[in-house]
């Protein structure tokens, strides 16, 4: 959902050159700027690195719900695809940028309760170790989808359909703690392009750095 929102808002840049989606499946967009690179095993990106020299930023927006996974399995669909992909980018791209879509609630210490935290905290330490020139941690909290964007977790998606007014009612009580999907696209869009920004981003941060 996020990574549609961001992709959207991005190739309506004008500085914007070239979008390259890495999925399993096409988008079922057509636009001059997007291509597209199916791919089925995200556990390495050596075999299509030629695919993704040239870029200034990797904006990492793959995730899963932890819902009925063990450690392990969350593990490799969250921590490992993402420093598989992060690791062969900045080998090919060393002055880009790079930003990832994490959770509110990330531990950081790796030591928390509970388990997906503990995992998204481990996988933004390590991305942040990773020596890029510039890396940012998105920690969004409640998300608006836009421009007729779906979840791919039906659950969530079952939440959107039935209860979207109760996030608008959040946005209006407490709006800083409420993003939709434009405004992570136009967060990250000024992030690669140099803006000043914390390490890590919570949802008033993402707002700060989106158009107005």
């Amino acid at each position: 959902m996020v990574g549609k929102g961001v992709l959207l808002e991005a190739l309506d840049q004008e500085d914007v050159q070239e979008v390259l989606s890495i999925a399993r499946r096409k988008t079922g967009l057509s636009h001059p700027k997007l291509k597209e690179l199916i791919h089925a095993d995200f556990s390495e990106f050596k075999s299509v690195e030629d695919e993704l020299k040239g870029y200034d930023a990797c904006f990492a927006c793959m995730g899963v719900s932890a819902a009925g996974m063990n450690e392990e399995q969350y593990s490799k669909l969250t921590f490992d695809y993402t420093i598989a992909l992060a690791k062969t980018f900045k080998e090919l791209n060393p002055n880009a940028c790079f930003t990832y879509v994490s959770g509110v609630v990330t531990d950081s210490s790796e030591k928390g309760r509970q388990m997906w935290a503990r995992v998204k905290g481990k996988t933004e330490n390590e991305l942040l170790a990773l020596g890029f020139k510039s890396a940012s941690m998105f920690r969004p909290g409640m998300i608006i989808p836009m421009r007729g964007v779906k979840s791919s977790t039906k659950l969530y998606q079952f939440m959107y359909d039935y209860f979207m007014w109760l996030v608008h009612l959040m946005k209006r009580l407490s709006p800083s703690s409420v993003v939709n999907t434009d405004q992570i696209g136009q967060a990250m869009l000024e992030v690669a392009r140099g803006k000043d920004a914390p390490k890590i981003l919570h949802s008033k941060d993402i707002l700060a750095h989106a158009k107005a």
